[in-house]
């Protein structure tokens, strides 16, 4: 069995990697490692993020880990929030205050394509790998459900006419834009 330090606090995503990993893969999150720091997400692009996270906490540990950061890209706003998704309403960190005010920018746009991106950057040996997902969809008017974390109230993917957040889990993490980049990074290690 495979162990990998997964570079991060957030306990949903921790969630979500743990339903879809591979038997023969163990998670490890930065709490049960003993690590409690907010590594700084300066950058603007996602992957420049991932690999700093991931590189950040290989040298805590010497440990091989992998990152990632996932943002919400809006079409019409230029693809904003983009890497600015979890602090888009500024400090502190509110989903419900993140959402009002995508929904306010978006109040008179009829184009409501939108994308999640997450990139994955697996960190081992001063070397990384970066590994992509995308779930297009669309914007809904409102929130709607209360299941998932984000902006899943508000996004309606591609093939479905309810948000992340009304979907059940399953459906969710079955089309996730981190489960397909989940899923190329555990095909990358089951080659190495």
């Amino acid at each position: 069995m495979k162990t990998i330090i997964f570079a991060t606090n957030n306990i949903n995503k921790v969630k979500e990697i743990n339903k879809v990993k591979p038997e023969q893969l163990q998670i490890i999150s930065l709490k049960e490692v003993g690590i409690d720091i907010e590594i700084a997400e300066p950058y603007a692009t996602l992957w420049e993020n991932a690999v700093t996270k991931a590189k950040t906490i290989y040298e805590l540990t010497g440990k091989a880990c992998f990152a990632e950061d996932s943002g919400l890209e809006v079409k019409a706003l230029n693809n904003a929030p983009g890497v600015f998704s979890a602090r888009y309403a500024g400090e502190p960190k509110s989903d419900a205050a993140n959402m009002e005010k995508l929904l306010n920018n978006m109040e008179t746009i009829t184009d409501r394509a939108a994308q999640f991106k997450t990139v994955i950057a697996y960190y081992d040996q001063s070397r990384y790998h970066l590994f992509e997902g995308v779930c297009t969809g669309t914007i809904s008017n409102a929130a709607k459900g209360n299941n998932g974390f984000g902006y899943d109230p508000i996004f309606i993917p591609d093939g479905y006419n309810q948000t992340f957040g009304e979907l059940t889990s399953e459906i969710k993490l079955s089309i996730s834009h981190r489960t397909k980049a989940f899923n190329n990074f555990t095909l990358f290690l089951s080659k190495i």
